[in-house]
């Protein structure tokens, strides 16, 4: 099989175990009367050891290429899904947090690395939309899949038949099945004390302030709509569903972004996404059924899904050389820090005001981003 289908693959089989724990541990929370606090830090402990560590992780694979992180990253997400499974209760779902949270991070990093270093430079943006669409895919499946299992069989059950889905990776890990990716030179790797140096280029740090707006966008995405509609009464089925027609939106405009990749311009694209998602979190609060919340999810989806294979591209293209992988950790590291510290803020501005004011100043926030982008176009 070629190396590009195949990291594809292995990324939405973890990616299913890692985001349907993501729905599992939120929703079992809930059912454990945890408050919006308690689940806001579930979904900050996700991403606390990635922020600390995902640059260090970038490093190790410039220095000695992607098959071993993402063996021991598909390990992790194995086992810390197994964890609920085995041992069910609220801080067994804190230990499952961790250690999927850190484990997917490995892959996540590793896997961007390769098709950046695989592609030619023509061909990098649509490898990287057909990543996307890889995820797009295991985000379709991976909340429909948890809240039917959750509904149906239970919470450790629909951590059990998570874990499985780790196998086909750690037996294609284990077999070498990826070619090598040449690990860089020693003398072309930069300083451990000059990751921040990354941010002194114009067009890098560009890049990062967009992916900061993204970032906290997807962050309410994920953190909120849970405990909304468990608010307005829909159980774990719909939960999924609505979510499910998020990851269809962002399927359907990555399968469209090959034909614009030569037709739009980056920051042009970046803000009328950033437009779009706005528009849906301020009208969902006033949404009180599946359907009404199936629309909304999906023109968000089309709003933040648009932009991230150009973005990545980009990334892969300023970075200096032989620093990719570490450019792509600091945006990981970027996007954990977001995930650690905005679930904390959100949960405590939902226990205190609700959620529509956290809808709204999102909102607020996407425009302003837009608006920015707007003038750097």
């Amino acid at each position: 099989m070629r190396p590009l289908p195949l990291i594809i693959i292995l990324l939405v089989l973890d990616h299913i175990a890692f985001n349907g724990s993501r729905i599992a541990v939120s929703l079992n929370a809930i059912s454990l009367n945890a408050s919006a606090f308690t689940v806001g830090s579930l979904m900050a402990v996700y991403a606390l050891l990635p922020a600390l560590l995902s640059v260090s992780a970038g490093r190790w694979i410039d220095r000695i290429g992607i098959n071993q992180p993402m063996l021991v990253g598909s390990i992790g997400v194995g086992v810390g899904v197994v964890t609920s499974f085995l041992i069910p209760g609220l801080i067994s779902l804190y230990i499952t947090a961790v250690i999927t949270g850190v484990s997917f991070m490995l892959i996540n990093v590793a896997a961007y690395h390769a098709v950046g270093e695989m592609s030619a430079p023509e061909d990098r943006a649509v490898n990287f939309s057909y990543v996307a669409l890889g995820f797009s895919t295991s985000s379709f499946i991976a909340p429909m899949m948890s809240g039917i299992a959750i509904d149906q069989l239970g919470f450790r059950a629909t951590f059990l038949i998570l874990a499985l889905f780790t196998i086909m990776p750690i037996a294609a890990l284990s077999a070498n099945l990826l070619p090598p990716v040449k690990p860089r030179e020693a003398h072309t790797l930069a300083p451990a004390s000059a990751v921040f140096d990354l941010l002194r280029d114009q067009d890098l740090r560009r890049l990062f302030i967009a992916m900061a707006i993204l970032t906290v966008a997807w962050d309410v995405y994920g953190f909120a709509i849970p405990i909304y509609g468990t608010k307005i009464g829909l159980s774990a089925s719909e939960i999924g569903i609505v979510m499910g027609a998020f990851a269809a939106a962002t399927f359907a405009v990555r399968l469209a972004m090959p034909f614009f990749v030569n037709r739009v311009r980056p920051w042009t694209m970046l803000a009328l996404s950033l437009a779009t998602a706005a528009v849906s979190y301020s009208l969902l609060p006033f949404t009180q059924n599946v359907a009404a919340m199936m629309a909304l999810m999906f023109l968000l989806g089309l709003g933040l899904g648009a932009p991230q294979p150009m973005i990545l591209t980009l990334l892969h293209e300023s970075a200096p050389v032989g620093r990719a992988g570490e450019a792509l950790g600091l945006r990981t590291t970027m996007i954990n820090t977001s995930q650690t510290v905005m679930p904390l803020i959100f949960g405590a501005v939902g226990a205190a005001l609700g959620i529509a004011p956290l809808f709204w100043a999102m909102s607020a926030a996407l425009l302003a981003g837009g608006f920015f982008a707007n003038r750097l176009r």
